[in-house]
């Protein structure tokens, strides 16, 4: 398919987008990079979105479709998401609506103070391998593996309190090695283990969780307007 005028413009539509910074440590530090195309409609065929968010290089960019509806185009350099952690809190900050619409669902949202949380189901988020580890010190000296297994490792800083440490390995050949903060990998953890967690995740940032009635889990996280 030939790229229609909008794409032929790239350098000046890559200026049009919010960067976020999703899941920060209370200071305002660390926190994942996300890439907001807030009118999607500037780009609107499938293979240009895709093309734009591998130039990007974030790990996920979001197309917004509908920002009073809150719908979304949630992509990584190499494909479309159904549904996404530190997409949907970061869309969820910026676009300040109710619920978000996904292909996966409907996504509950809410501000408290200064964290931002989405309610969304484990079986929304793509499959991870969750690998716990004897220790904090253990995770913190993995080397990143080979491509081929989405990887979560983590392990308990302090049980009791619900304090996890973890990495994130994604383990595709899309140049991201290591993601900063992931909250599909953190909802699935906290449905696996049943409770409230407070992870630090990557170089530092926060993720806090909460299960949910019926199956849902929470999400939440603190959301830097970076550029």
């Amino acid at each position: 398919m030939p790229p229609t005028a909008a794409f032929q413009c790239f350098n000046a539509l890559v200026t049009d987008y919010d960067v976020l910074r999703v899941f920060c440590a209370a200071n305002g530090g660390y926190g994942n990079e996300l890439g907001v195309v807030r009118d999607g409609s500037t780009i609107p065929e499938p293979d240009e979105r895709q093309a734009l968010a591998a130039k990007l290089g974030f790990s996920e960019t979001v197309f917004v479709d509908d920002p009073e509806r809150g719908v979304l185009d949630i992509r990584t350099p190499t494909l479309r998401l159904p549904f996404a952690g530190h997409p949907c809190v970061g869309a969820a900050w910026l676009l300040d609506v109710p619920e978000l619409v996904t292909p996966a669902g409907r996504v509950g949202t809410r501000l408290d103070g200064e964290f931002t949380w989405i309610e969304a189901r484990p079986e929304w988020a793509p499959p991870r391998t969750l690998r716990q580890y004897a220790t904090a010190a253990e995770v913190d000296d993995l080397a990143v593996p080979p491509p081929g297994e989405w990887v979560y490792a983590w392990a308990w800083e302090d049980e009791a309190a619900g304090r996890v440490r973890a990495r994130a390995f994604p383990g595709r050949d899309d140049g991201i090695d290591e993601d900063e903060a992931t909250g599909a990998a953190a909802l699935l953890l906290t449905a696996r283990l049943g409770r409230a967690l407070n992870i630090v995740q990557g170089s530092g940032s926060q993720i806090l969780t909460a299960p949910q009635p019926e199956g849902w889990v929470e999400i939440g996280g603190r959301v830097v307007l970076e550029r």
